[in-house]
């Protein structure tokens, strides 16, 4: 589809009041799923954080990488069991999970980020002390569970112009090293930052009323009327945690907290840089 020039003016045209929004501000984008795998759309998402970068707003890049690490391990001859949606981790399995995420994948998005003529770091938990935690549940080995963040290493790179990419990956006193729900890193990375949006990218449209009618997407939903949906059912599976990680990121001072379908090309610019907007908003 060929554009002419009045037609791509118009384009920036509407954007303005958007770019004007989110000048200087902070966007934490979670990104996994169908949108890390497809190259087409990882392609796509790299893009459009540059984009945004380049027109001044600081995007930190929250990556989780769990299909990597389950071919990895498979790899080694060692199997994935999950309990209620988290990777029992035990020590061979965190190496894996520590090689793949702040290695393999972080390296790889730092690079694919610069490829489209962004500056990117790349960073984990460990760095600069960033997010320390504890044991979650001696049944899961090393899954943590966040006990402090400090945001200043991502505060340093955004301030000297770069695109932090951050992997979720902590440790604890004793230097063990834990295993972290990418969600749960994103959104209270955006709180304690007081970000002015969190973007989760996910495989569904969004919230929808009826699972098997993608024309029910519930396009806001306010916080308080979260725990009725889930009762309803509504909500429910793995979208539970994903939901209470958003209400979670709405309590700690983020402006506005979108689910959105990872799947469709350009998702990212198209709920922050127009009216319609896709998926589903927290308020």
């Amino acid at each position: 589809m060929e554009f002419s020039n009045a037609q791509r003016a118009e384009v920036l045209v509407h954007a303005l009041p958007y770019i004007q929004k989110y000048n200087n501000k902070i966007v934490v984008v979670k990104y996994g799923g169908n949108a890390m795998i497809n190259e087409a759309l990882k392609e796509a998402v790299m893009g459009d954080i540059v984009l945004l970068s380049l027109i001044g707003i600081k995007v930190v890049l929250v990556h989780s990488g769990g299909p990597e690490i389950s071919e990895q391990l498979n790899k080694i001859g060692k199997k994935s069991e999950f309990v209620g949606g988290l990777r029992v981790t035990d020590a061979e399995t965190m190496d894996v999970v520590q090689m793949v995420l702040a290695g393999k994948i972080n390296k790889s998005l730092v690079q694919q980020l610069q490829m489209k003529n962004g500056k990117a770091i790349g960073l984990c938990g460990l760095d600069g002390g960033m997010i320390k935690a504890k044991q979650q549940d001696e049944h899961l080995g090393f899954v943590g569970e966040i006990v402090s963040v400090d945001t200043q290493p991502i505060l340093d790179v955004l301030e000297k112009g770069y695109i932090p990419v951050v992997s979720s990956i902590a440790f604890d006193d004793e230097g063990h090293v834990y295993n972290i729900n990418a969600d749960t890193v994103a959104s209270r990375i955006a709180g304690e930052l007081h970000a002015e949006s969190l973007i989760t990218m996910t495989d569904i449209a969004g919230i929808l009323r009826d699972k098997n009618d993608p024309s029910s997407l519930i396009s806001v939903i306010n916080a308080s009327e979260a725990p009725q949906l889930m009762r309803e059912g509504v909500i429910q599976g793995g979208m539970i945690p994903k939901v209470e990680c958003c209400i979670d990121a709405i309590r700690r001072g983020v402006h506005r907290v979108f689910i959105i379908d990872g799947r469709i090309p350009h998702a990212i610019l198209i709920e922050t840089m127009t009216d319609e907007g896709i998926g589903t908003m927290f308020i």
